[in-house]
């Protein structure tokens, strides 16, 4: 039985490189990319104004206040977009707004709310406030030069960063291809929410292949939900067959423990895969299965939800941003204090459902075993709780967060 890290570190040694295409930025968002992009031009690309105003010549207002204005002529006005013609001469102001180019020969703007136009000198601008160079300018790259590094290979393209990308010129990147992962449930039990009528004494409605799928997206891949597979070696053995022709990679669960009827190590065996580690030493979620068959991955999820959710997390999340080639493994974690003391009294490390509320307090978010979908549904996070240990009420621990 391996430890968490070694389970991980084994995955993601045997996830294969990325595949890369060249797409729009526009159509790029959550994509990994493959190369580092660098600026087309200077951010701003010019001396500008930060606020709407009056640009000047510094030296002309200094002194200026509410009791001993200053008074300049009005020498023009630049818009957005357009350029100041000649150069500010002395003793004057142009009027400026939110990104107007900076006229030649100004050094700072006064914002509009410390001047005043009086009625009958529409020609003249009265400051009541000084201005020290380069006050309220936005100078020419400042945020950033042209040709530096704006992403970098393992990058995620986020909304920000997509908007940096199109401000500084770039149209288009090398981004990983998205894997497709095959979701599998298996076992005589299930019944697909979706079938009209009443289950028959024994069935439940099947909900791993819904729960995984939105966190498969979410990942960067593409979810491709399968049927649900009876508890037959032959059937187990079909179906794996076909979800690997199809797939980078398949995701099953149940049918991978020790029972008589579970038979997803076995078909993947008589299908030419093999398996290289099975059980991982968590809770929940100890019996997962992790194989290969070719460039092809399985990764065989216990059947309970909780433990479904928990290995993804914890071993498949982390495989999918490696199939993009993402740099960053780790999942997005916080800190949390907690409100009550979380027990940990067996020989594994728990990773716990908490809630956390608006101060960052983290409480159970209900019963933990393993079946126990509505604490869940109500959990933001998971918290790893060593083995045999406590963890006091008031200590702060870290939280892998669901990121739903």
């Amino acid at each position: 039985m391996l430890e968490l890290e070694q389970a991980l570190q084994h995955i993601v040694t045997r996830i294969p490189p990325p595949v890369w295409e060249t797409m729009p930025i526009a159509q790029a968002h959550g994509r990994f990319v493959g190369e580092t992009i660098l600026a087309r031009v200077d951010l701003p690309g010019f001396d500008s104004s930060a606020m709407d105003g009056y640009a000047v010549r510094a030296d002309d207002v200094r002194g200026a206040r509410a009791d001993a204005p200053v008074r300049l002529r009005l020498a023009g006005q630049v818009p957005a977009g357009e350029m100041f013609a000649g150069c500010l001469s002395p003793a004057t102001c142009i009027r400026v707004f939110t990104g107007s180019p900076l006229p030649m020969g100004a050094d700072a703007v006064v914002m509009q709310e410390d001047t005043r136009v009086e009625a009958g000198a529409p020609e003249e601008v009265v400051f009541l406030d000084s201005a020290k160079p380069w006050e309220h300018v936005r100078l020419r790259g400042e945020d950033v030069k042209a040709g530096a590094g704006l992403v970098q290979p393992g990058d995620r393209l986020t909304a920000g960063r997509l908007g940096l990308l199109a401000a500084a010129g770039t149209s288009t990147a090398s981004v990983a291809r998205r894997p497709v992962v095959a979701l599998l449930g298996t076992g005589d039990e299930l019944v697909d929410s979706a079938t009209p009528g009443a289950l028959r004494p024994g069935q439940i409605f099947e909900s791993n292949r819904t729960l995984l799928a939105g966190w498969i997206e979410r990942a960067g891949a593409i979810a491709r939900p399968g049927g649900l597979v009876p508890d037959s070696l032959e059937a187990t053995r079909a179906a794996l067959e076909q979800a690997l022709a199809e797939s980078d990679a398949v995701i099953t669960t149940g049918g991978v423990s020790v029972g008589s009827r579970d038979f997803v190590k076995q078909a993947f065996q008589d299908v030419g895969g093999t398996t290289e580690f099975w059980r991982v030493a968590i809770k929940p979620g100890k019996p997962f299965v992790f194989g290969r068959c070719g460039t092809k991955l399985l990764f065989g999820l216990p059947g309970n939800p909780v433990s479904a959710a928990v290995t993804f997390l914890l071993l498949v999340r982390p495989a999918l941003w490696k199939f993009q080639g993402a740099t960053d493994l780790h999942p997005e974690t916080g800190s949390c204090l907690l409100a009550e003391p979380i027990v940990n009294s067996g020989d594994r490390r728990h990773f716990v459902r908490v809630r956390l509320n608006g101060k960052g307090e983290a409480r159970l978010s209900g019963v933990q075993a393993s079946h126990r979908l509505r604490s869940l549904a109500e959990a933001d996070g998971l918290v790893d709780v060593p083995a045999g240990r406590t963890l006091e009420e008031g200590s702060v621990v870290p939280v892998i967060r669901f990121a739903d």
